[in-house]
């Protein structure tokens, strides 16, 4: 009877793409605040909300397609071929994250754009009286 690594292949690929997803969004999330800061114009308490609902929406959406891709289709019978086919899943995993992670940096330039652009408190009607 051969052995199958599929098992083994799933208790190493599951801690490793869930400690590289928190790594990625706490260094994201931690360093963002400031990002967040400036966009809401100092506003602490939407600052921060904004922030922790992004970084859960990171988590979710990672987490989600690294259980997506987990499945592995053919028959692991050694531990070269594991090692293979764990490199190249974890490996576009981390492409696949370092391309969230840009994206992430790239909204929060552009919020931080807009916002400079936007005055901070809409300006009052002037209304004209017409007769």
């Amino acid at each position: 009877m051969k052995t199958s690594f599929n098992f083994t292949a799933y208790l190493i690929y599951l801690p490793a793409v869930i400690l590289l997803t928190w790594y990625v969004a706490h260094t994201l999330f931690k360093n963002s605040k400031v990002f967040m800061l400036d966009i809401f114009h100092g506003r602490t308490d939407i600052a921060f909300s904004t922030n922790k609902l992004f970084e859960t929406g990171f988590y979710l959406l990672n987490l989600g397609f690294a259980l997506v891709i987990m499945e592995i289709t053919s028959e692991i019978t050694d531990s070269r071929t594991m090692m293979e086919k764990l490199s190249s899943k974890i490996g576009g995993f981390c492409i696949y994250l370092g391309v969230m992670l840009f994206f992430n940096l790239y909204m929060f330039f552009r919020g931080k754009r807009k916002s400079k652009t936007r005055p901070l408190t809409p300006e009052p009607p002037v209304f004209t009286a017409s007769r």
